[in-house]
Formats: C-alpha cells, sequence, structure tokens
C-alpha cells in the first residue's frame, strides 16, 4: 500500500489531498458533521461504493459531494490516482 497524504490549508478552505497507487484503499467510514467534504476526483479512477450509494466509479474531474454520515469506500484503479477532499462549513 501506498497511500500517501498532505494535510490542505489556505486561508479559509481545509483538507486533504490523498495520492493512491492501484489497489490501495480508503477503507469504509462516513463523516460527521464538523468533517464532510466535497471530494473532488484529481487524477485517475477510483471505485467507490457503499450502503446508501451502491459501487460506481468515478474518474478525473469527478465531484462527489458528500452528506453528513453517508459510508463509502475508496479503492484506486490506477496507479497515480489522487483525490482531493475540501472540508465544508
Amino acid at each position: 500500500m501506498s497511500l500517501r497524504t498532505n494535510l490542505l490549508s489556505t486561508g479559509r478552505l481545509s483538507g486533504v489531498v490523498m495520492s493512491f497507487d492501484a489497489g490501495d484503499v480508503l477503507d469504509m467510514h462516513k463523516h460527521g458533521a464538523a468533517d464532510v467534504h466535497i471530494t473532488i476526483v484529481a487524477r485517475g479512477r477510483f471505485r467507490v461504493h457503499g450502503p446508501e450509494i451502491g459501487d460506481r466509479v468515478f474518474a478525473a474531474g469527478a465531484v462527489i459531494d458528500w452528506a453528513v454520515g453517508v459510508e463509502h469506500e475508496f479503492i484506486a484503479l490506477d496507479d497515480g490516482s489522487r483525490i482531493v477532499n475540501i472540508v465544508k462549513g
């Protein structure tokens, strides 16, 4: 596994940039009101699934606007895949 994270903080925006190789997994999780975020797929492709969202593939350019409490897991499909999570609020 080669998942790499970098904190993002610029002015009023905060979040994290995560880089993956194919097969890396961001395990099933959910966010509360304090850390719910928007996910931008910046590079590559991801299989994203969860009980409420089913099983979907998102590619570079996709934007996912998460609601509070939605369980989800990311699996990178390509080496060098990257997501940017920006905390709402």
